[in-house]
């Protein structure tokens, strides 16, 4: 089963509410759908955005490191040897985990087409998992309604933005509190928004109100490793790395000098479900466990990183909710409040 070509696709793709965090704010997402084409007639599907504030990557730069290396890394190359494929995409050049990230699920997608199986399957997982649902980052009273409205959809586990003002930031947590059942869980997400010692004191403030924190994700700059160890040894709540982890180097560091309690792996950080593998395994090694989230992205890269999560044991929690903030209805995926199921179909269950 040979390559024959690799194209792209750029679809912009609207969101029905802004999503912001205090990083950005997305009012739609550029999506590129990539597609391996094959002389056995089986097409890959794989796809990727550009988060320039979190990856680096451009639209641009993702759409040439897709026509230029990756491309001639897989065209004239026999499909049925993933293994050293993926080697391939990731020695294809220097960075652009985006638009690797997006060959590698094309190349998964394919492989498992040519199993006639679902690729949880041939990963070897199951096809049910949970998710939380995302508080975007505003005001105490937007973000109040927003987390009813989440409850009232079925989510029992809130991922609340926040970072940019300290202050607020327990206001806001606040005011999503008191509106929501107490047996509500919750996962901050910081994206980077505080120093070490803001984020000490802030989160010593939510532990003194017995809130049902999971973890604060992110609290300081990505490189800041020191900073997060500083935060990990000062609060009893568990810290979580995303931004910081982008490779397995990352993550063996992180690990080793023990600067956080879990790992957020993202297929779009760091270049594909082969990576993503790997920093799983690195981390069941070590006893930390991980969670598999995703960017703003389309449900065709959301649906590869689900099929991962659903195949790896150390892989305990998901942050799956992308799709559901785009105004085009979900593909490979079917949601029912928190519960997210796959498709039994071939790959990724996606029309070609």
């Amino acid at each position: 089963m040979i390559i024959t070509q690799l194209r792209v696709a750029h679809t912009p793709l609207a969101l029905h509410t802004p999503f912001k965090t205090a990083l950005r704010t997305a009012h739609e997402i550029d999506s590129i759908d990539v597609y391996l084409d094959t002389d056995a007639g089986l097409i890959g599907r794989g796809a990727t955005a550009p988060t320039l504030v979190i990856t680096g990557d451009s639209l641009e730069g993702i759409m040439g490191a897709l026509l230029g290396p990756i491309q001639a890394a897989l065209v004239g190359q026999d499909a049925r040897q993933l293994n050293r494929l993926l080697l391939a995409i990731q020695r294809s050049c220097i960075g652009n985990t985006s638009a690797k990230a997006a060959a590698d699920i094309a190349l998964h997608d394919l492989f498992a087409k040519w199993l006639e199986q679902p690729l949880y399957a041939v990963l070897g997982g199951h096809k049910a998992l949970s998710t939380n649902m995302t508080i975007g980052l505003d005001t105490p009273d937007v973000m109040q309604a927003a987390a009813q409205k989440a409850v009232a959809d079925g989510f029992d586990t809130l991922k609340v933005k926040v970072g940019n003002d300290p202050a607020l930031d327990i206001e806001r947590m606040q005011a999503i509190v008191a509106a929501v059942p107490a047996s509500t869980r919750f996962r901050l997400d910081a994206n980077q928004g505080w120093t070490a010692k803001d984020a000490v004191n802030v989160i010593c403030q939510l532990e003194a109100l017995q809130l049902n924190i999971d973890w604060v994700e992110q609290p300081v700059l990505a490189r800041d490793f020191a900073g997060l160890k500083y935060v990990t040894d000062k609060v009893g709540t568990k810290i979580m790395a995303d931004e910081s982890v982008f490779s397995p180097q990352d993550a063996f560091t992180l690990i080793s000098d023990r600067c956080v309690d879990l790992l957020n792996i993202k297929l779009l950080k760091c270049g594909g479900i082969g990576p993503a593998q790997q920093i799983a395994d690195l981390a069941a090694i070590h006893h930390m466990p991980c969670m598999i989230g995703s960017m703003m992205e389309s449900s065709v890269s959301v649906s590869a990183a689900a099929h991962f999560a659903a195949s790896h044991p150390n892989v305990l929690y998901c942050d799956f909710d992308a799709p559901l903030w785009l105004q085009a209805a979900p593909q490979g995926l079917s949601y029912a409040g928190q519960r997210v199921t796959l498709t039994e179909r071939p790959g990724l269950g996606l029309s070609d």
